[in-house]
């Protein structure tokens, strides 16, 4: 059931004869920010007045007195300058309570008309391992998958690598000029860590980063710049080489992608995070070629100074430079990114004739997307939505982006270690609290909580931030067991769960037998209103790509929950009837948190 959605459609009507756009108005109808004023409230009385030119609290009366939805609403009243506030009547509250603990599905309804989406998520390159900058792409997109799956749509997962880049130009030179032997046969992986760390290191006073400090800039002699300009210019011919099909850089490259993939797969597994497809630069290498020929075929490019370059403007009128948009083949013959992407784009379509591609990937590369959209669309993929889902960097202390070129990120899989190293002290520590009291676990049972509320912190922290925003990266917060964590809400769950084992209830035949609660108490009540907004903050979440919408309301839960627990016996309830009305309320809590966690990737445990 969604609330909020039955309750637009009750106002669509409602407003269908007094404005053109009835549903625009509809759609601010939304859930009450205080208790004290209801349950839903419409706010659309003040937009509405200003376009009939009445009084809103007249336009506002006018728009109740034309709602016909008294099996559902108790009260609506006027506030304020014209607010509509909504109580819902208990009674039906139940039904819709009992009716969603009879759902496997929690009452969500699977969407009437199903689209594909492709969504290209992770894709790291492979020539390093993982690192904390990385976790974000790779687990937004492993929770958007789950998200829209879970509401009907197909997905199809593809981690398009970086393994043909400049970065393998960079570690063939670095193989070729400073290979430690020992290190390699030790280590393979982390032998190219410290051979592309070495490149970069050389190449950098020539970097032209923005975000490079002014001093830094300023430090290197002209000798030193010139020294890395040649060492980028071999890097280029190195990956101009392994691209033209050479057999020595071919050769070595079929040795680093194994090394590298060995340690990239592990963590996807630990993390749940899967994909469909791993089609890297290298699998659309052989198409770049044709996407040139096709686009200069068609008008959509041209060559310009040996290059061939793609205007998306028609040239200025005062005569000024006309600047491409885009490079396609750049004047010694190498390929771009554009034209991969494009490749890319025209071979999902092509393939899978999708509705919707998605690219999970950090903000600043919103000026490569916008560009590179705009090119295919000209190209003839218009019929497709093309969108950049966007999200903030992962920062260091220095509040600059993470990066490996430079040293300073941590690698993943010590992150996700001493993840599950604290999680476990946490409840070793927790249990020994307790003494008597503390349930015996086996010592493998321990290890699993500390893995599943480990990672969870991890994945957490991140997914209950608004995608778009930058953070700075902080062991200490992002390993946090208290507060609005993914530690509450498991917590919370396995309190739900030790009710039944104490009670010694079935579940099962809980659900089968459903009573239908009276919500007499307020934190009944409030407890159900919120289990009962379960479907629109999905339908929210996957609207805008933002699961950080799941995380908000899984702390609203836990928090109605909490005042619940406390103030609304269970097993000890005032009547046997109370007592499996409160039961039922506590297993749907239980059920909604872990649907809610198992959305965003996070697992839970019956006891912590």
């Amino acid at each position: 059931m969604n609330l909020q959605l039955e309750l637009q459609s009750r106002f669509r009507a409602a407003l269908a004869g007094m404005t053109t756009d009835a549903d625009r108005f509809a759609q601010m109808v939304r859930p009450v920010g205080d208790a004290k004023f209801g349950d839903y409230q419409a706010n659309c009385a003040m937009s509405l007045a200003k376009e009939l030119k009445q009084n809103p609290r007249q336009v506002a009366e006018s728009i109740i007195s034309r709602l016909q939805a008294d099996d559902l609403v108790a009260k609506a009243d006027v506030a304020g300058p014209g607010f509509i506030n909504l109580t819902l009547r208990p009674e039906w509250l139940a039904e819709q309570v009992r009716a969603m603990a009879g759902d496997e599905r929690l009452g969500v309804a699977p969407v009437e008309s199903a689209r594909l989406y492709v969504i290209d998520y992770s894709s790291p390159n492979v020539a390093k391992p993982l690192h904390v900058g990385h976790l974000r792409s790779t687990i937004i997109g492993d929770a958007l998958k789950r998200i829209l799956t879970f509401l009907g749509h197909r997905v199809i997962a593809d981690n398009h690598l970086g393994d043909w880049g400049t970065q393998f130009g960079m570690l063939i030179y670095g193989y070729k000029h400073f290979l430690d032997e020992a290190g390699l046969k030790s280590d393979p992986v982390r032998e190219m860590v410290r051979l592309y760390i070495k490149v970069r290191q050389l190449t950098k006073p020539a970097d032209k980063d923005d975000d490079l400090p002014g001093e830094e800039r300023e430090k290197y002699t002209p000798e030193q710049i010139a020294e890395a300009k040649a060492v980028i210019a071999a890097c280029r011919e190195e990956t101009a080489r392994l691209q033209a099909g050479d057999t020595d850089n071919l050769a070595l490259w079929q040795q680093f992608i194994p090394w590298s993939m060995a340690t990239i797969t592990p963590i996807y597994d630990r993390l749940g995070v899967s994909f469909d497809f791993f089609h890297g630069e290298s699998f659309y290498n052989p198409m770049l070629a044709d996407v040139v020929d096709d686009l200069l075929a068609r008008g959509h490019a041209t060559e310009s100074q040996g290059a061939v370059v793609v205007f998306l403007s028609p040239p200025p009128e005062d005569g000024s430079e006309h600047k491409a948009d885009a490079v396609i083949r750049k004047r010694d013959g190498a390929f771009t990114y554009t034209t991969s992407d494009l490749a890319t784009i025209r071979y999902r379509a092509r393939e899978w004739n999708p509705d919707v591609m998605l690219y999970v990937v950090g903000t600043p590369q919103s000026k490569h997307f916008q560009t590179l959209f705009a090119v295919a669309r000209r190209w003839g993929y218009d019929k497709v939505d093309l969108e950049h889902v966007a999200f903030g960097s992962v920062l260091g202390n220095d509040r600059r982006m993470l990066s490996t070129r430079n040293g300073g990120a941590a690698e993943l899989s010590e992150l996700l270690d001493l993840a599950v190293e604290k999680a476990t002290q946490q409840y070793r520590a927790a249990a020994a609290s307790r003494g008597d009291e503390a349930p015996e676990i086996p010592e493998d049972e321990v290890r699993m909580i500390g893995e599943v509320v480990g990672l969870a912190a991890v994945k957490y922290a991140d997914l209950s931030q608004h995608r778009t925003t930058d953070y700075v990266f902080s062991w200490d917060k992002m390993l946090a067991m208290d507060g609005n964590t993914a530690t509450y809400m498991q917590y919370a769950f396995a309190r739900c769960r030790s009710i039944f084992r104490r009670g010694e209830v079935d579940p099962a035949e809980l659900r089968a037998n459903a009573p239908k609660p009276g919500l007499a108490d307020s934190f009944e009540r409030a407890l159900a209103i919120k289990l009962l907004q379960f479907e629109e903050t999905i339908v929210a979440a996957a609207a805008d790509y933002t699961p950080h919408v799941i995380t908000n309301y899984l702390w609203d839960l836990a928090k109605a929950y909490s005042g619940f627990f406390t103030n609304c016996p269970v097993l000890k309830a005032e009547s046997a009837e109370l007592r499996r009305e409160r039961l039922l309320l506590c297993d749907l809590t239980a059920r909604t948190i872990e649907k809610s966690l198992g959305l965003l990737g996070i697992g839970v445990v019956e006891r912590m």
